[in-house]
């Protein structure tokens, strides 16, 4: 059974941002919500700084899923986690429970929503807006099991090195790439 999951290469991205702008355009979503967001990663010893562009990581055990409490959110076979918008109640019980604040809260809509990984893209045999637009070629998206044999999966080091939350509350479907 295929599981989808993304690579993200700290060591090509330089910031430009183009996944986040592209996610946004594609998705149409409010001001103020963006499913996919850049961050700075800095360190002091060396001094450097990086760039790390997070959406929702479709775990293997989504905390949104086990926490809302109107099954907003399934997990499909290939493993893309999907919300039913029309269920959420806005609560943000989802929100509060994701380590990487992937559902984001509409102050207009008083609702939650959250990458769909571009299902129907993908469900085209297509990549996700993300992926396929990005001019560094910094994402990329796959089955997950053939991307961790191509690039490893040392998520332990890239936690501490970024100070990132711990793999082991939800495990999640991405490789990260440390920058030199």
């Amino acid at each position: 059974m295929t599981q989808y999951g993304f690579v993200i290469n700290l060591q090509d991205c330089y910031g430009c941002k183009t996944c986040a702008v592209v996610c946004k355009s594609e998705n149409q979503t409010a001001k103020g919500v963006q499913w996919r967001r850049v961050r700075e990663l800095r360190t002091e010893n060396p001094n450097t700084i990086n760039f790390l562009s997070m959406s929702c990581n479709h775990c293997d055990e989504p905390q949104c899923l086990k926490v809302c409490p109107v099954s907003a959110y399934t997990k499909r076979d290939d493993g893309i986690v999907i919300q039913d918008h029309e269920r959420c109640l806005g609560c943000r019980s989802c929100v509060m429970a994701c380590p990487y604040s992937a559902p984001q809260y509409d102050p207009v809509e008083k609702k939650v929503s959250k990458c769909d990984m571009c299902v129907d893209l993908v469900d085209q045999g297509l990549k996700p807006k993300c992926v396929e637009l990005c001019p560094g070629n910094v994402l990329k998206f796959g089955d997950i099991e053939e991307i961790r044999a191509e690039y490893g999966n040392d998520i332990n080091v890239i936690e501490r090195q970024y100070n990132l939350p711990s793999h082991k509350i939800s495990k999640p479907n991405v490789v990260i790439i440390a920058a030199n």
